[in-house]
């Protein structure tokens, strides 16, 4: 008696099958790890940005209005573009999510936002 080695067409169609079906749970929640991960390269610029705003005060007694001097107007991996806006008694440092990036896809966390009283918006985001 011979015996056949390998696989049938129902065997390989069944595996693709469930390879697929995995695939297709997985790769989204793998997507929205990896974008709420991201988040961090905007927490970390914020928090920089805000670090030098604090040291020119100190300094100073005025804030700057050029993020360029407070680190760049883009984040470290390059995610989120920065801007700073004065007030009237502080600022408030913005990271705006760049449309090129997957960061665009962060529907809750398009823009993330930091003020001299160290208010954090949307709070969920942090």
């Amino acid at each position: 008696m011979i015996k056949k080695t390998g696989f049938t067409f129902i065997e390989v169609i069944a595996t693709l099958v469930i390879i697929v079906i995995l695939t297709t749970v997985a790769l989204p929640s793998y997507q929205q790890y990896v974008v709420k991960t991201r988040r961090s390269d905007a927490y970390i610029a914020l928090m920089l940005a805000a670090a030098e705003q604090e040291r020119v005060f100190a300094i100073n007694n005025r804030y700057l209005s050029d993020i360029n001097l407070l680190g760049g107007a883009i984040s470290p991996e390059k995610f989120y573009e920065l801007t700073v806006d004065l007030t009237n008694t502080g600022y408030i440092l913005r990271a705006m999510a760049m449309p090129e990036t997957s960061q665009a896809l962060d529907e809750d966390c398009q823009i993330m936002t930091l003020n001299n009283l160290g208010i954090k918006l949307p709070e969920i985001c942090w």
